[in-house]
């Protein structure tokens, strides 16, 4: 892109008139989450939709000749259901002050607490980090013409904090638990680990969904039926039902799923005779397995363990990932080789005083998170090496 090329700035209220393989361009092969076809089934499927709260509003950079050269998905949202970054009590300290929080403006992947690229600019774009800030700056511009409270990108890669924060974009911290193959052959590998204790523990949890007569198995590609979805889909919405929560991805989102992005989708199935009594489901990238959705319907002890954590770590040892993302929260997962792990987002706030008390707000929080980081480290499952 040459120096003095005219940009322009454009707002989509949806993909459908987006080329796929302009906005793949963009987005790159490595992360599930942001490329056109997952995103497109969310709006095809009606699972994101003004009706839901979640109102398309994507960024598009384009050069003089019309060429795609950036994006970034984007949604006007009117709650904060389905983002895994909390701020409802923003929300109400802004209410009582008698302002208004919502509608907000967000670029994020609907119902995914996964970190990855949001202002999407192939990786060898010449003036990648320009583009990107054009975008931010856009995304302030939209939200200052839609006289709108906030901007927020969540779940952002770490060096697009560095590039936003001159822009006045806060830093908000959260954690997770993710396990990094350390080049583990099999899955004994990953248990000579660990400490003699906690192998031992996931031994016996391996062992006792064994002696349950519950098959497990990982489908993808073309192994995948319509049987399986319907079955996954029971056990989605029941576990929505269980958690009093709803269902955010309607039935239509899986067919859709399976009709174009069926290779990245790694089903665990668990079958009893013959039938099948639960799954999760997980999305695969170039170098991680991220796991999304969970349910069943035969409540045997650790069975929730072995087929989320345990057989997506068989995969990803099988396949050579390089790490699995087990989703939001689960403290539990650290004594089973899942690590607490940072992650990050940023919100701009146009109201100076209100965003100033968010930032106060939020440098507490960081030191707050870095001291439960520092804390639950040190119960890390791994054996201690000895200096």
């Amino acid at each position: 892109m040459a120096e003095e090329e005219k940009l322009t700035i454009e707002v989509t209220s949806g993909l459908g008139g987006v080329s796929p393989e302009e906005w793949d361009a963009c987005a790159g092969p490595d992360n599930p989450f942001v490329s056109y076809a997952f995103l497109s089934a969310l709006e095809e499927s009606k699972s994101v939709a003004r009706e839901e709260g979640w109102m398309p509003q994507h960024l598009l950079v384009k050069n003089e000749q019309g060429a795609l050269l950036g994006a970034a998905p984007a949604y006007l949202k009117s709650h904060s259901q389905g983002e895994y970054i909390f701020d409802h009590g923003w929300a109400d300290a802004l209410e009582r002050a008698g302002g208004s929080y919502y509608p907000k403006l967000l670029s994020a992947v609907p119902f995914t607490p996964a970190t990855g690229p949001r202002l999407l600019v192939g990786k060898d774009t010449p003036n990648r980090s320009f583009l990107q800030k054009a975008m931010a700056s856009g995304l302030m511009e939209l939200a200052s013409q839609m006289d709108i409270s906030s901007v927020h990108i969540n779940f952002v890669e770490e060096d697009l904090v560095e590039e936003l924060k001159p822009l006045g974009f806060l830093e908000r911290w959260g954690e997770q638990f993710h396990w990094f193959n350390q080049g583990y052959e099999t899955f004994d590998d990953f248990l000579n680990a660990l400490s003699s204790r906690k192998r031992k523990a996931i031994k016996k949890e391996r062992r006792a969904v064994q002696e349950t007569d519950v098959k497990l198995s990982a489908v993808t590609g073309d192994d995948l039926t319509v049987a399986h979805w319907d079955a996954f889909f029971e056990f989605y919405t029941s576990t929505s039902d269980k958690k009093w929560g709803w269902p955010y991805l309607t039935r239509e989102f899986f067919d859709i799923l399976h009709q174009t992005m069926r290779d990245k989708a790694v089903l665990i199935v668990g079958e009893l005779e013959g039938d099948f009594v639960c799954g999760a489901l997980n999305l695969l990238g170039s170098d991680c397995l991220y796991g999304r959705n969970w349910g069943c319907t035969q409540n045997a002890k650790f069975l929730h363990f072995e087929a989320c954590y345990y057989q997506a770590l068989d995969f990803a040892i099988e396949h050579k990932l390089d790490r699995v993302e087990a989703g939001a929260q689960g403290y539990h997962k650290l004594q089973r080789g899942y690590l607490p792990t940072k992650t990050r987002s940023l919100h701009w706030i146009r109201e100076q005083g209100f965003s100033d008390a968010v930032e106060n707000y939020l440098g507490q929080e960081r030191r707050a998170i870095q001291q439960q980081l520092n804390a639950m480290m040190a119960e890390s499952p791994f054996k201690k090496i000895e200096e």
